[in-house]
């Protein structure tokens, strides 16, 4: 991943990390494609809990595409999706 984007994604998702974290979860960088498609993984309770489909889209997703326009999608490695 171009360290640019790295940064930002980074940012990104210290913005959200603290909501992760009161519940036990958090979410780490995989990798960023070339196609502009963010893989992440949910760790601790999230990767378990039945909600974190939803919390990645409504929470983890939203916050990405919001500070990082050019990233298109952000998907779980983790999560088998419902």
């Amino acid at each position: 991943m171009e360290e640019q984007f790295r940064e930002r994604v980074e940012k990104a998702l210290d913005n959200i990390r603290p909501y992760l974290e009161a519940d036990g979860g958090n979410v780490k960088v995989v990798e960023l494609t070339s196609d502009m498609i963010l893989r992440l993984e949910l760790t601790g309770t999230c990767s378990s809990c039945p909600m974190s489909t939803m919390t990645l889209k409504a929470g983890v997703e939203e916050a990405i595409k919001r500070d990082i326009p050019e990233i298109i999608k952000v998907e779980a490695v983790n999560v088998a999706l419902a």
